[in-house]
Formats: structure tokens, C-alpha cells, sequence
């Protein structure tokens, strides 16, 4: 008796099928951390997945790597974004808040070595096996800064070292590079945020100082945009879009 032919899935069904612990961004349990060179970047860029790795169980930490210094800054400013900061990251379900205190948009003037030594304590003391980083081709050059300190502070020659490194994109950063020019944006990985983007855009909300009217790329339209458009990319309702640095397995 001739046995019944399986029927063949199409590659979307075969995609969907997949755990999520295969990819990269999931691989592991152990601590995740974001790097923000200012407060919002880390929502801007990763909010939605960091909502999916704080609701799996995973532990979230997010480093805000400097901070307005007066006379640029008010103090008014200042404790505003801070307060801001810390109502998104609770939305979220970050774990902690590391407020490293660089100067704001003056890391180029700042002894890079001690950027480097910054991030490098860090790292050490958190032992994450997930790091997310800005993208090195944006515009601002903290965000270039913070991107090579990264790298530095993750060295796989030390002992202990994160094993997945992503670069994630923020509107109003990384979209003014200049083509050709710059490292361009180019994302392999896509993690699916359909069921988080609603809170990624409340936490950028709760930036009530940093949001524009659209069509400012700082403005809840824009965000939601963006994130139909990566997931348009690889079928899903809504994505995030990473350029995977390295992953060691």
C-alpha cells in the first residue's frame, strides 16, 4: 500500500515554524545590554525587542552613555529626560539603568580611552551575552563613538565575552548618513515585534521632550512606518532591523 505524500510546506510556513532561539538575538539566557550613546536611543532603535526579551524572562540593561551638561543643557532638561527615561524603561521591563555620564555630544573632545574603560567595566560586571550597540554609519559622532567602544569593551580575548553583537538603527541618526560615503544600513537580522511595537511606541511617548510632529523622524508615525516597513521585508506586520556584528556559537 503506497504511503500518503507529505505535503510540501512552502518556505513562509517552514519560516514561521522556526523557534525564535534560533536566532541570534535569542540565543542564550544570559543578561542582555543595549547601548544608547543619549536617553530614547535605545527605544528608538531596539524598544520592541527589548520588550520581547524582557517579556521572555530575559534580564535587560540598558548603558545611557552620556548626559546634557550645562550651558548646552539646562538642569531642568537634564532631571526632565532622566524621569522620561525611567518611565520607558520600566514600559518596557528593562532590568536596570546605567547612567555612565559622558559629556553629550562632546565625546569627540573626551579622551577615548576612557569611553573605552567605561563601557569595558561594564561589560565585565554585567557578563551579557547579547550586546546591541548604535549603528557605526550614523551621523552623530557619539553614536560612532560609542559604536568603536563597544567593540573595544566586547574583545574576544578576555575571558568572558558577549557572543552575539548587533548594531540596531535610530531615526534622525542613522538615516542622515551620507551614501556611499558612510557605513550604510544594511540589516540581517529582523526580529518581529508585531506583538510589542504598541509599547515600544508608549515608551517613546513617555519621551514626551523628545517627540516631534511627523514628518519628523522623531515622531510616533515615523517609528510605526519604519517598523512596517522591516517587517514588510521579511512578511511580518512589524520588525526591527539589526546589522549582526558578530555571533559566536
Amino acid at each position: 500500500m503506497d504511503r500518503p505524500r507529505p505535503v510540501p510546506r512552502s518556505s513562509l510556513q517552514i519560516q514561521q515554524s522556526c523557534k525564535i532561539m534560533n536566532s541570534p538575538i535569542f540565543t542564550g539566557d544570559g543578561p542582555a545590554l543595549v547601548i544608547a550613546p543619549h536617553p530614547d536611543d535605545e527605544v528608538l532603535g531596539a524598544g520592541g525587542t527589548i520588550a520581547r526579551l524582557a517579556d521572555q524572562g530575559r534580564a535587560v540593561h540598558v548603558a545611557i552613555v552620556t548626559r546634557g551638561r550645562p550651558p548646552r543643557f539646562s538642569a531642568e532638561q537634564i532631571h526632565t529626560v532622566r524621569e522620561e527615561a525611567a518611565a520607558a524603561h520600566a514600559h518596557l521591563g528593562i532590568s536596570q539603568t546605567h547612567w555612565l555620564d559622558f559629556p553629550a555630544a562632546e565625546l569627540a573632545e573626551y579622551p577615548h580611552a576612557d569611553l573605552n574603560g567605561g563601557l569595558g567595566a561594564l561589560v565585565r560586571d554585567l557578563d551579557p551575552t547579547l550586546v546591541l550597540a548604535p549603528h557605526p554609519g550614523d551621523i552623530h559622532l557619539d553614536h560612532q563613538l560609542c559604536f568603536l567602544s563597544t567593540l573595544v569593551a566586547s574583545r574576544p580575548h578576555q575571558a568572558r565575552h558577549p557572543s552575539v553583537i548587533a548594531a540596531y538603527e535610530t531615526l534622525s541618526e542613522t538615516n542622515w548618513n551620507a551614501p556611499y560615503l558612510t557605513p550604510a544600513f544594511v540589516p540581517n537580522v529582523f526580529v518581529d515585534i508585531s506583538a510589542t511595537l504598541d509599547r515600544k511606541l508608549e515608551a517613546f511617548q513617555l519621551f514626551a521632550s523628545q517627540v516631534r510632529e511627523a514628518p519628523h523622524e522623531r515622531s510616533v508615525e515615523s517609528l510605526r512606518a519604519l517598523a512596517t516597513l522591516r517587517g514588510a521585508t521579511v512578511h511580518r506586520s512589524a520588525a526591527e532591523g539589526f546589522v549582526l556584528v558578530r555571533y559566536v556559537v
